[in-house]
């Protein structure tokens, strides 16, 4: 009878982090934060609940297909300077592929393992890797690792696959907010170009390509933007 309740107040501590941290998480989708500062919160909160002796967020490179390391609570520097992962390799590179999680008991005994000297050196023992995934495309990868021999349960598989699930929507949300806010520059710096070129082709009586190259070129001169160099010139005239 005893062992039943701890096997229940175990079940309900597992439930209540699971919860915490999805709330945490969550709350990042409609933040203003950067995100270095979303990917750093999640493997905080991941660390936390997972107790975890290491907890890393790698995001998938897709131009070179490597999985790269992006955030970790760790202050090991051999372990933040790891290689990069190429996909389908390791146990993160073969989450990554298979979208699916894996776990081992001992990373120092599987062969699958790229990084076995680092993980003897940092004291690495188990580890649970699952999919970052945003409508069924995998992102990246978050991992959790252990100091000592650990079976993880289904229930913490669980809990890290919603948490991962939950990260991959608020680094998607972030990535698109990012991409939206340098259209929204790139369009800007369009409009100053474009005012500029009308303005010297006018005064000089140049082509406007001519005023493109006129701008482009004192752009690189001088080691500003064209933007810069555009603004400067409309200045000029407003001035004149």
């Amino acid at each position: 009878m005893g062992k039943r309740r701890v096997v229940k107040a175990s079940a309900r501590s597992l439930y209540k982090k699971k919860i915490e941290a999805l709330s945490k998480v969550s709350q990042t989708i409609t933040s203003n934060l950067y995100l270095e500062d979303i990917l750093k919160l999640i493997v905080m909160v991941t660390a936390e609940v997972m107790n975890s002796k290491i907890c890393s967020l790698l995001l998938l490179d897709e131009e070179k297909n490597e999985l790269v390391i992006r955030a970790t609570q760790s202050v090991s520097e051999a372990y933040n300077k790891k290689p990069n992962i190429k996909l389908g390799e390791g146990i993160a590179g073969l989450v990554a592929k298979e979208n699916r999680p894996i776990s081992t008991l001992d990373v120092k005994e599987d062969s699958r393992y790229v990084n076995r000297d680092i993980a003897r050196r940092e004291n690495l023992c188990s580890l649970l890797s699952v999919p970052l995934c945003v409508k069924g495309k995998v992102i990246g990868v978050l991992n959790s690792y252990t100091s000592s021999r650990h079976k993880f349960s289904k229930e913490e598989i669980d809990i890290l696959t919603a948490v991962a699930n939950q990260a991959a929507v608020a680094i998607e949300n972030a990535n698109l907010i990012l991409k939206s806010k340098l259209i929204e520059e790139e369009l800007k710096t369009r409009k100053f170009v474009e005012r500029a070129k009308g303005i010297l082709m006018k005064s000089q009586g140049i082509s406007e390509e001519e005023a493109y190259r006129k701008i482009q070129k004192q752009a690189m001169d001088t080691r500003r933007t064209m933007r810069e160099i555009a603004e400067a010139v409309i200045l000029a005239k407003e001035l004149s």
